[in-house]
């Protein structure tokens, strides 16, 4: 099976091993991956996010 290159539009600021926030300097370990169906069933309103990944994973950009 083909490998597919999927290209992201964000700026990476610094470069660190984990998601770092500026304001105090804390660092959260950290791991990336693809989001699957059952992922977007958790990541809503009801359990405290307040990003739509829904809406965002349907952006053609997004390239999925």
């Amino acid at each position: 099976m083909r490998e597919k290159t999927i290209e992201l539009d964000f700026i990476i600021d610094k470069l660190t091993n984990s998601i770092e926030n500026v304001i105090t300097g804390d660092s959260f370990e950290t791991e990336i991956s693809l989001a699957t169906t059952a992922d977007l069933k958790r990541v809503n309103k009801a359990n405290g996010w307040l990003f739509d990944w829904k809406f965002e994973l349907k952006q053609p950009e997004r390239g999925l």
